[in-house]
C-alpha cells in the first residue's frame, strides 16, 4: 500500500513486571510474541511474507483473503444483549505485550512517524498518514487534540460480540481488543462516521486501502472465530474482486 515508510522505533522505557500467572497472561505473551512479526521486526514464520500496511508498519501475510472469506460462517447478527465494552473487553488500553507501554501509544508509535514521547514512552506528537483518507494528520497529545488521531478497532468490538465474540472466554476478547492487526491510528473523523459499522454500512474514503481494510478485517474474525453477516459477506467478497490475491493475515493470538 502506498503509505510512508517505517521510521526507526523510538526508546521506551520498560517497568519491571510480576511473572504470569493466569491463562490470560499465556494470551498475552503470544501477542509479544506475534507483537514482532506485526511490526515489521524478526520472528517471521517460514513461508510467511512481510508486506506494508499503514504507516509503514508489516503484517504476516497467511493465504489467500478471498478464499479465507469463502470459510466464515454465514449468518445474521445475534442481539447486542449483554454487550458491555470494559466488563467484557477489558479496560483500554492495557499493556498487552509487557513493554511497559500500553497499547494505544504501542499503535501510535507504530503507525505514527516523526513521534516524540516522553520517559513513560506516551507519545506526545506525531504525524499519521490516515490509512482511511490518505489524508496527512498531525497529531498534538492535549485535552482538546488527541481526538483528532484516535485507535479504531477494525472489526469493531460491538460487531464481534454479535458475531460470536460472546461465546468467547472473556481472555480472548481481552487479546482481541488488544490485537495489533485489528487496530489503526486513523482519523478521529472516519472512525466516528465509521461507529460499530461493518463493510456492508462503511468502507474508507481511501479506496486504495479497501483490499486490506476487509482482509484485515476477515483475518481477525477467522482468527477469533467469528461469523460475518450476509450483507457483510458480500460487501467484502465484492471489495476482494477488484484485488485478486489480496492476502489475509495472521492474528496475534487467536482462538485454537
Amino acid at each position: 500500500m502506498p503509505h510512508s515508510p517505517r521510521r526507526p522505533a523510538a526508546s521506551r522505557s520498560r517497568r519491571s513486571r510480576r511473572p504470569p500467572v493466569t491463562a490470560l497472561m499465556v494470551i498475552l505473551a503470544l501477542l509479544a510474541l506475534v507483537w514482532a512479526a506485526v511490526g515489521g521486526l524478526p520472528g517471521l514464520t517460514p513461508g510467511e511474507a512481510s508486506v506494508p500496511g499503514p504507516g509503514g508498519s508489516a503484517a504476516t501475510a497467511t493465504g489467500d483473503a478471498a478464499d479465507l472469506l469463502a470459510t466464515l460462517p454465514v449468518k445474521g447478527k445475534a442481539p447486542k444483549t449483554g454487550y458491555d465494552r470494559t466488563g467484557e473487553f477489558g479496560s483500554a488500553w492495557r499493556d498487552v505485550d509487557d513493554n511497559g507501554c500500553d497499547t494505544r501509544n504501542d499503535i501510535l508509535a507504530r503507525d505514527l512517524t516523526g513521534i516524540v514521547t516522553d520517559e513513560s514512552c506516551r507519545v506526545l506528537s506525531g504525524e499519521l498518514l490516515a490509512p482511511y483518507t490518505g489524508e496527512s494528520v498531525s497529531f498534538e497529545r492535549g485535552e482538546t487534540t488527541s481526538m483528532l488521531v484516535q485507535i479504531d478497532h477494525l472489526v469493531a468490538l460491538s460487531n464481534a460480540w454479535q458475531t460470536g465474540a460472546a461465546q468467547l472466554d472473556r481472555d480472548a476478547r481481552i487479546a482481541l481488543a488488544n490485537d495489533p492487526l485489528n487496530l489503526l491510528a486513523s482519523d478521529g473523523a472516519s472512525n466516528s462516521q465509521k461507529g460499530d459499522g461493518d463493510a456492508a454500512t462503511w468502507l474508507p474514503a481511501e479506496k486504495t486501502f479497501r483490499c486490506e481494510y476487509v482482509a484485515r478485517q476477515i483475518s481477525v474474525k477467522a482468527g477469533y472465530g467469528l461469523w460475518v453477516a450476509p450483507a457483510e459477506h458480500d460487501a467484502m467478497a465484492r471489495v476482494l474482486a477488484t484485488c485478486p490475491g489480496q492476502p489475509a493475515y495472521a492474528t496475534a493470538a487467536g482462538i485454537d
